[in-house]
């Protein structure tokens, strides 16, 4: 006779309409306990199912209360966990993206029942209709955060999102404005009534809300301080002012003359008087210090028209708004400031966000830079490093023709006249050495020691005050250096002539 299951093993019977059960109890997630029951069509099946569930129970893997299809988790934790921790411009993306694309595709699913196939096969349809890699990027980012928090309330064992194959998204290339570009909008943008914002946008680099955010009480004219501590931005339900970005975005920048000034003029036309008083008057006011023609917060549609306005007339090369926060961080780098400052005026919560994303490689700054390093290798055109022209050498290894061929200034093909007495001189010394000598002279000798090594090191050795080299037109005579009579002085001062035997008498220059 077969034994009962003991406790907590769960039973297997079958129905009467041949349906085999199993059925267990388990621990929600609520902490409560409920019977839990899994089907099939044979007992094997309900078996295996019975003893997966059991196994994810002894794990403590909880059940869930209720049975929950995508679209009423995804409602869930809109409603519950979205709006609790997210800023306003999130939510809407995530409210947009869930309302077009998952609930229509997924809503009637069963939270546990999607599979990456479900999930693989949308999205390729989904390109295969036109959508960009970013919007399908955008849609997989928001189906893996539901999902993700399903996991961790332990309705799902596994985000089938985060297993799913999209293309690449990679950003469009930008081209902020140069350093005189950005001048001649300036220039051009002196009249309008909001240029102090547009100078903001393009010195600073601040956000268009953070510009159309800005409080008279956020500007500190007695410590020449700007408080950046809100933005303007507007979603569906209207215009709204909220926090900045990020806890970075927070932040105090110094008070530049040019914007100070244009702060007071635009001071005392809303508050009349002489700038002291009107400054006085607005300095504890919380209004904004932008507003339209009406008095109103201003539209940040209709900032960016007359920016892109103000830009037309100066015959400027189209960027958008934000891409004068790109601009500035750019000319911060070009301007040499140190990234780390960068950083805290542009308001980024890591140092990699300014450096990869906002400031540009551009032809200016690659020119100065290769400029900088050119004059560190060769020198400059008054005093150049490189001493003549590398002699072509096809062959090193034999002849007694070729063994100084590189110290010749006609090179081997003898388009130019060689030195005869430069070759006759060392030809007689180093005839004598030994093979392996001589080709560590070969082989080391060439243009950049014996020119600049020796003659660089005869011109500034202690040893040798008296010995003092000018060169002639711009360029060093190093062929005078290798006479027959300075091979002393240069097997004290320089390798490879270290390796000559010494001769007899004080060296000395003729």
């Amino acid at each position: 006779m077969a034994s009962r299951n003991a406790n907590g093993e769960g039973s297997i019977y079958k129905r009467a309409d041949g349906l085999w059960v199993g059925a267990l109890y388990v621990d929600t997630t609520s902490g409560r306990r409920k019977r839990s029951y899994v089907y099939g069509k044979t007992r094997q099946q309900v078996h295996e199912k019975l003893t997966a569930r059991l196994a994810h129970a002894q794990k403590g893997v909880r059940s869930p209360d209720k049975t929950w299809t995508v679209g009423s988790y995804l409602d869930y934790w809109l409603a519950d966990v979205v709006r609790a921790k997210n800023r306003p411009r999130t939510i809407e993306l995530y409210e947009t993206v869930v309302r077009l694309h998952l609930r229509p595709a997924f809503g009637l699913t069963r939270l546990t029942a999607l599979t990456v196939q479900d999930v693989q096969r949308y999205l390729n349809d989904e390109l295969k209709r036109g959508r960009s890699a970013r919007s399908v990027q955008q849609i997989r980012g928001v189906l893996r955060a539901a999902l993700s928090r399903a996991e961790r309330e332990e309705l799902l064992l596994r985000n089938v999102a985060k297993l799913v194959e999209i293309p690449a998204w990679e950003r469009k290339p930008i081209a902020p404005w140069t350093i005189a570009e950005a001048a001649r909008f300036l220039i051009e943008a002196r009249s309008h009534r909001w240029f102090p914002g547009f100078a903001m946008l393009t010195l600073y680099g601040m956000r268009r809300g953070e510009v159309l955010g800005l409080r008279w009480c956020d500007v500190d004219f007695t410590n020449n301080r700007i408080h950046i501590r809100q933005q303007l931005q507007r979603f569906d339900s209207g215009i709204q002012v909220g926090p900045v970005k990020t806890s970075a975005g927070q932040r105090d920048l110094p008070l530049t003359h040019v914007i100070r000034d244009a702060l007071a003029a635009l001071a005392v036309q809303r508050s009349g008087g002489d700038a002291v008083t009107a400054l006085a008057r607005l300095s504890d006011s919380t209004g904004l210090v932008f507003l339209s023609s009406a008095g109103t917060p201003v539209e940040p549609s209709r900032f960016y028209r007359e920016f892109q306005d103000v830009r037309k007339r100066a015959g400027l090369r189209h960027i958008s708004v934000h891409h004068t926060r790109h601009t500035a961080a750019t000319i911060l780098k070009n301007l040499k400031v140190p990234v780390r400052d960068a950083q805290l005026i542009l308001g980024h919560a890591h140092v990699t966000t300014t450096q990869q994303l906002y400031q540009h490689a551009d032809i200016e700054g690659q020119t100065e830079a290769l400029g900088r390093a050119e004059r560190e290798l060769f020198g400059s055109n008054e005093q150049p490093l490189l001493l003549g022209k590398l002699a072509a050498v096809d062959d090193l290894s034999a002849g007694e023709g070729t063994n100084f061929a590189p110290l010749t200034s006609g090179g081997s093909t003898g388009a130019r006249t060689r030195d005869t007495l430069l070759k006759s001189d060392l030809a007689r010394t180093l005839s004598s050495l030994p093979q392996s000598v001589k080709q560590q002279l070969r082989a080391r000798a060439y243009a950049q020691i014996l020119g600049h090594a020796a003659a660089v090191n005869s011109c500034t050795d202690p040893n040798y005050p008296q010995l003092r080299f000018v060169p002639p037109a711009g360029q060093l005579d190093v062929l005078k250096l290798l006479r027959a009579a300075d091979l002393d002085l240069l097997r004290v001062l320089s390798f490879p002539f270290n390796l000559l035997p010494p001769s007899n008498g004080p060296p000395h220059m003729n």
